[in-house]
């Protein structure tokens, strides 16, 4: 296995006496795609270590958001706490961003928050919208990169059953606010689907669309939607046996119709019973629940074995006996 690159900071300091800058632009790529591939600060850190450096890879201003290699993935903006959301005066336009991987911390000026609000995030941008117009935008964070999206208020007009009884029409808005976010990078075309959590709705949109196009259809759920790679799944448990459905939603392609959820997996009570959740680890999405009652035990399946009926899980035991820690080089360990 190779050993670890030599840090972007490091090489800049001695980039004017070190043979660093000089070489050859395949072996410069290739380092920097190692950079890119472990973190998108290391990368914009090795591109401005020199010149020869930044003229032999890849910018991500302009392409931050529509190329998902360029997406800050391992960062999530920090919430401050105490009333200061993004955009609050004390924080003169600065917020900061925590590397889930490596628990470091980066600090950003973005004065965009002075009329903004931020509703979610995705694979690294955040999901913002502006307060004038209600226009949905992903902003790239460390790039400043910004794709517009329709507005949120051309649903109103699609949704007047479900808010008739809303009064007034400015507390309509609010009801959309609440969503998770999931899109598809394809040619330079990014497609946005929105799934709002107190409708049980999804509405979809393109880069290239004017307005958002509400389903005509509803997802029933029992927890909120999980979005990975372009889809959200959704799991709802059935209160007669406890058995769980699990649907995936999927974004469409450009010029495609936005399909009803898709029934791909179900439980067995016995084994797994709700609540349920899912959560990502190494790029598989993991289902958690309960293994029956007293709720001391937790199965976690991998969500592509109850696809493929395959109901092998782990079994974490609750706290009475100790947990079971996972993973651990890819084995189960004993906690204490």
């Amino acid at each position: 296995m190779a050993g670890p690159l030599t840090s972007p900071a490091t090489v800049a300091s001695d980039a004017s006496t070190s043979p660093w800058p000089s070489l050859p632009d395949d072996l410069i790529r290739l380092l920097a795609s190692r950079f890119l591939a472990g973190d998108l600060l290391d990368y914009l850190h090795f591109r401005a270590v020199c010149a020869p450096w930044r003229s032999s890879t890849a910018s991500p201003r302009g392409r931050g958001v529509v190329e998902p290699r360029f997406h800050p993935r391992h960062w999530a903006l920090l919430p401050e706490g105490h009333g200061l959301y993004p955009g609050h005066p004390k924080l003169h336009g600065y917020v900061r961003f925590f590397n889930l991987d490596t628990g470091a911390f980066v600090r950003v000026h973005i004065p965009l928050f002075d009329d903004h609000c931020v509703l979610d995030s995705y694979q690294g941008p955040l999901v913002l919208q502006r307060d004038h117009d209600t226009a949905i935008r992903l902003l790239h964070p460390f790039t400043g990169d910004i794709l517009d999206l329709p507005p949120l208020s051309t649903l109103l007009p699609q949704m007047r059953q479900e808010l008739q009884e809303v009064r007034p029409a400015r507390l309509k808005l609010p009801w959309l606010r609440s969503v998770s976010t999931a899109a598809t990078f394809a040619d330079g075309v990014v497609t946005v689907l929105l799934a709002f959590c107190d409708l049980h709705r999804v509405a979809v949109a393109t880069s290239q669309d004017h307005q958002w196009t509400m389903s005509t259809w509803h997802y029933a759920i029992s927890s909120p939607p999980f979005p990975h790679q372009g889809k959200f799944y959704v799991v709802y448990v059935m209160r007669a046996d406890h058995q769980a459905k699990i649907f995936r939603i999927d974004t469409p392609l450009p010029g495609e119709v936005l399909q009803p959820p898709k029934l791909i997996a179900t439980t067995i009570a016995d084994k797994l019973r709700g609540p349920i959740y899912f959560v990502e680890c190494d790029s598989e999405v993991l289902v958690i629940g309960y293994g029956g009652f007293p709720f001391s035990k937790m199965p976690v399946y991998k969500l592509a074995d109850l696809v493929m009926e395959r109901n092998k899980g782990l079994l974490l035991r609750g706290y009475r006996g100790g947990w079971l820690r996972w993973p651990v080089n890819g084995k189960l360990r004993q906690g204490a």
